[in-house]
């Protein structure tokens, strides 16, 4: 995972930090597919359970989504929300 203010390892600007068989990461996925796809920008996804680091500080909020290597959301993303960031960055 990257610092503060910085793009992902992969570049995205938009970091899932989920798990799988979570229904809340299926349904932040959805949004952040929509919002990426219409903005042009790119995203990634990350395992929790695989990074002994993001597992200690993420486990209890799961998904979370990072914009920029910053935390932006937990539990539900909010597409207008998301939207406004990714504009602003």
């Amino acid at each position: 995972m990257t610092g503060s203010g910085a793009t992902s390892a992969t570049g995205a600007r938009v970091t899932l930090v989920g798990r799988p068989g979570c229904h809340l990461c299926d349904d932040a996925r959805a949004v952040i597919e929509v919002v990426c796809a219409e903005l042009g920008e790119s995203w990634s996804e990350v395992d929790v359970d695989e990074d002994p680091v993001l597992l200690d500080r993420y486990a209890e909020e799961i998904p979370v989504t990072l914009v920029d290597g910053r935390q932006h959301d937990f539990w539900r993303v909010d597409p207008d929300r998301l939207r406004a960031a990714l504009r602003r960055g």
